[in-house]
């Protein structure tokens, strides 16, 4: 069946009767995390007709309440549409069911601009669109080829925004699943699918089945802009775009972005890029320097320390600044053959590097130990120990692990 959100794209609130209601569950999926899931107890509410469109066609099931109640989910099975409310409905109860109208919008300016992007596509190039997703802030058509040139997304561009400035209608179509022109084998319809066969049509443009909703006049989709192209699968390419009010949001983000950075760099828009790149070389220069600064400190530290008269068996040294390489530096200029060096960099109460050189076999047994005592994780060998700590708070406690070690050495000889 087809219902009535399919038949009136843009109706927003009307009445129905509750046909069932029983006990379901749904898996919801935190933001940006799919391993943070949450599994919510609730009720499969179905009405006698719906304003609210489930998922299907590539677009995203809508949103809105039944009798003042959060919908969070809506599914098709068969020919009913099943909402997830979290409060039960009485069967037979007449309610007031109302549409969340702008991700409702949102998805039809989507929707109805994929269909008129796919159709000048495969007409000016012969690129045929093989799945398309709505993302969240961005859409996606993959078309069915590996490149698709600077030019032609120019002139797909150029073509769709004069269609919507034609101000085209679309139109909707239902036919029987028996009817001559219904190819029904070439549909990949679903198998439980019942009922009309939705035909979806820009005059003069293209006309494609389709469940999904969609505007009536192109002009409601205001404008697409085409960010660009994307590697797809294999030997296909995707097409990233925008249409309706996602490409004014786009803009309101890019000239406050705009304005920050021109704040920033002290210059206008045209100069944005020239300005990142002198900051970028003069970065890359420092960090050069840098570099080489701390290599020459590494060095004076280490032949400060190996001729320092208070050295002896356990020679320990924590700085804030530094890397792997400046404490094997150290290691390298001090001589570790009858010494243990024990060298940290990085918060001196948190996390950072650690290095513990110095005999082999002494190293080989402390080396675990002192990674378990920092609670980090480390590798080693050749007389080197090092690795990432979480708690270099406890260097004392390593100091003091080493210090033992050595009188134990001593005692046995």
């Amino acid at each position: 069946m087809s219902f009535w959100c399919q038949r009136d794209s843009y109706a927003r609130e009307f009445s129905t009767t509750v046909l069932s209601c029983r006990p379901a569950e749904l898996q919801t999926i935190g933001k940006g995390d799919s391993k943070n899931q949450e599994k919510l107890s609730g009720y499969h509410v179905v009405l006698e007709d719906t304003l609210l469109f489930p998922e299907g066609g590539g677009q995203p099931d809508d949103r809105g309440s039944i009798a003042n109640i959060p919908v969070l989910r809506v599914t098709r099975r068969g020919s009913e549409a099943e909402h997830f409310l979290l409060t039960p409905l009485a069967p037979g109860s007449r309610v007031q069911v109302q549409l969340d109208w702008d991700r409702r919008f949102d998805h039809m300016q989507q929707h109805s601009g994929q269909h008129l992007i796919s159709a000048v596509a495969d007409h000016l190039f012969g690129l045929k669109t093989t799945s398309w997703e709505l993302g969240r802030f961005r859409s996606t058509i993959e078309l069915d080829n590996p490149k698709v040139l600077p030019e032609q997304v120019v002139a797909i561009e150029q073509s769709v925004n004069e269609k919507i400035r034609n101000r085209l209608p679309v139109t909707v179509t239902e036919l029987s699943p028996d009817d001559p022109e219904v190819k029904v084998k070439a549909l990949g319809l679903p198998d439980d699918h019942v009922g009309p066969i939705r035909v979806i049509t820009i005059e003069g443009v293209d006309s494609n089945m389709c469940c999904g909703t969609h505007v009536r006049n192109l002009s409601d989709l205001q404008v697409i802009k085409i960010l660009g192209t994307e590697k797809g699968k294999k030997n296909k390419t995707n097409l990233v775009f925008l249409a309706g009010n996602r490409v004014l949001k786009w803009m309101e983000r890019s000239h406050e972005a705009e304005k920050a950075l021109t704040a920033l760099l002290k210059c206008g828009v045209e100069e944005h890029a020239e300005a990142v790149q002198k900051l970028q070389n003069s970065a890359k220069l420092l960090q050069k320097n840098n570099v080489n600064l701390l290599r020459d400190l590494a060095i004076l530290t280490a032949h400060s320390l190996r001729d320092s008269p208070d050295r002896g068996g356990v020679i320990v040294l924590h700085r804030k600044d530094g890397d792997s390489e400046f404490m094997n530096i150290i290691a390298n200029e001090i001589g570790i053959e009858d010494t243990l060096l024990f060298l940290t960099v990085g918060d001196e109460k948190g996390a950072g590097l650690f290095l513990l050189a110095g005999p082999v076999e002494a190293v080989d047994i402390l080396g675990p130990r002192v990674a378990e005592l920092l609670q980090g994780k480390g590798a080693g060998k050749k007389g080197r120990f090092q690795g990432k700590a979480t708690k270099l708070s406890r260097r004392a406690e390593v100091q003091a692990l080493l210090q033992d070690y050595l009188a134990s050495q001593s005692a046995e000889e």
